[in-house]
């Protein structure tokens, strides 16, 4: 088993990854006095039972949402919590986060304004949550003007990965993920990089061996900045390329259009591309990163949003400071750093 530890001063937990992981999670409810599993229908379809399997006869409550974005809203807050009172949840249960990054964003909000709080366990089933969202306690649902506008800090108990769940991943969904990989090797660790540029085609086949060391490294580099920067005032920021702009892709077509994913890989291709035309961004380099970028087949094309609307939905970004709009971009090698741009991106874009 691998295990990775995120050492942050006031709840730190570890990560831990293995095959068959999710047949084993009674360790992992430690002295609960009740358990409520959250996932979705698609999720538990799959491995709902066999997550129930590994509990060893200990009684759970299930809450299966919609899939999908449009469930990671304030109204499904509400029945949640509402659904957890009747349950009489104390603060000595645990909530078992079970699905990808809207379960296990909206578990693990309740989780934080339950009561003020009580333990939940991320179990993510996603390439995409595997290697982002589970980890570093981001939790948070969307508003009709933006998305995780309504959130809180708050971070697992555990996180509980098991590879074996993504075979069943769709094309689609793996390179939903790869967007989130990609992100942290042009963030963070250029050998990284090579590694998934010369490890494409059995990433996207979810290769055992390299699919292992993928989702390791991300959890590693994202505990690392975590560990730092906990709550995003500095160093934390750099996990935000190509979100940015994707964000906003996603928010105008009303999370239909795009996966999130998808919409980074288009965030971070345009901001790419903007850094090269500011000249921070030698051709070279950007060639490289926007060349690993196209490899995944997303369409890159945003000719069809209007410049004014995509920087006016930019502009209601959290990230932003007064009235610039806060882009991560690449500078060098593994290095990105804070734009604070606002009239320069109408022609930039």
């Amino acid at each position: 088993m691998e295990k990775l530890q995120i050492a942050l001063e006031n709840n730190p937990y570890e990560i831990h990854m293995e095959k068959g992981l999710i047949r084993g999670l009674d360790p992992y409810l430690e002295k609960a006095d009740q358990t409520l599993i959250i996932t979705d229908e698609n999720v538990d379809r799959l491995y709902g039972d066999s997550l129930e399997a590994g509990m060893k006869g200990r009684e759970s409550q299930k809450i299966i949402l919609p899939p999908g974005e449009s469930s990671k809203n304030l109204s499904m807050v509400e029945k949640i919590l509402s659904k957890m009172l009747d349950l009489g949840l104390t603060r000595n249960s645990r909530i078992i986060a079970l699905g990808g990054g809207v379960v296990g964003d909206i578990a693990g909000f309740c989780a934080s304004i339950y009561m003020r709080g009580i333990p939940y366990v991320q179990v993510p089933t996603t390439l995409l949550a595997q290697v982002d969202s589970s980890v570093g306690g981001k939790t948070g649902v969307n508003l009709p003007q933006g998305k995780n506008t309504v959130g809180s800090f708050y971070q697992p108990r555990w996180v509980v990965i098991d590879p074996k769940v993504l075979s069943t991943l769709s094309k689609r969904e793996r390179i939903t993920g790869i967007g989130e990989v990609i992100k942290y090797g042009v963030i963070y660790d250029y050998d990284f990089l090579t590694y998934i540029r010369e490890n494409f085609e059995a990433l996207m086949n979810l290769e055992e061996t390299v699919i292992l060391a993928v989702v390791k490294r991300c959890c590693e580099i994202k505990g690392e900045i975590v560990v730092e920067d906990e709550k995003e005032k500095g160093l934390r920021k750099i996990l935000n390329f190509g979100h940015t702009l994707g964000h906003a892709l996603e928010a105008l077509s009303n999370y239909e259009k795009y996966t999130h994913g998808e919409a980074v890989l288009i965030g971070m291709y345009h901001e790419a591309f903007m850094a090269k035309k500011m000249g921070l961004l030698d051709a070279a380099y950007f060639e490289e990163v926007a060349g690993l970028i196209k490899k995944t087949g997303v369409s890159l094309d945003i000719e069809g949003f209007p410049r004014e609307d995509l920087v006016q939905r930019m502009m209601r970004d959290k990230k932003n400071k007064g009235d610039k709009i806060s882009f991560i971009v690449p500078r060098e090698r593994g290095k990105v750093e804070e734009k604070l741009l606002l009239e320069e991106v109408y022609y930039i874009l």
